[in-house]
């Protein structure tokens, strides 16, 4: 006890003490700032989903995407990521709803997408051109066969859009149509977000065209739609 005292104080030990004590005061500062540092760069590396997606798309295996597993008998380059499976994981992802909107739509595999999700139970809503849904080769029939409501679009004109809602807050925009000539062989973009102030627009202008189509509306009385 008495050591301690004796250390305690002499002029030199508490000089000493007091810089070990400020010593300890800028580690502990220095360690608090970085981690504020490193909490700040996970929230903004969690913030809404940007991404975008250049086509034509190279050709690869895309049934690990569907399955556990894939036919040896495939001959397309395995564990390959592309523009298309990009989308597919995109659309694959949704948990309750899907909307589509599109111009043009022949391609199998999204058709096969879309399939999975309605199959899965997610509520599905599609509003096409009522001109290309009648083309040769268009998954639209097939769609409607599976049960999955389908609308086209009454006006004058072409529904020339091309975007996609995937559980009201993913936006899924660009330039491709949903054809095996526009993934495979033409330049397109598509951009993916999930920024509030962009989805919404679409949100509300999907279901602006979606109640405008309905054909309830567009039957004469007494006749069944």
């Amino acid at each position: 006890m008495e050591v301690c005292k004796l250390f305690f104080s002499c002029p030199q030990m508490s000089r000493v003490w007091t810089v070990v004590r400020g010593g300890l005061r800028v580690v502990v500062l220095t360690a608090t700032v970085e981690l504020v540092g490193l909490l700040v760069r996970r929230l903004r590396s969690k913030g809404p989903l940007n991404e975008v997606l250049f086509f034509p798309s190279e050709t690869a295996c895309t049934e690990h995407i569907f399955t556990s597993h894939c036919s040896g008998s495939c001959l397309l380059p395995h564990g390959v990521e592309t523009s298309f499976s990009r989308l597919l994981r995109h659309l694959l992802s949704a948990s309750s709803t899907l909307d589509l909107c599109l111009f043009s739509f022949s391609n199998f595999e999204l058709c096969r997408a879309v399939l999975a999700l309605h199959t899965r139970g997610l509520v599905v809503r599609v509003l096409t051109d009522k001109v290309y849904a009648a083309i040769t080769g268009s998954q639209i029939g097939l769609l409607r066969k599976a049960g999955i409501c389908v609308r086209c679009d009454s006006g004058s004109v072409h529904m020339h859009h091309k975007f996609s809602v995937v559980d009201g807050r993913r936006l899924i925009t660009g330039s491709l149509n949903w054809t095996l000539t526009a993934v495979q062989s033409n330049r397109e973009n598509l951009v993916v977000t999930e920024e509030p102030d962009l989805v919404a627009p679409f949100v509300r202008e999907f279901q602006r065209l979606w109640e405008a189509n309905d054909p309830a509306r567009h039957c004469p009385p007494g006749i069944a739609h």
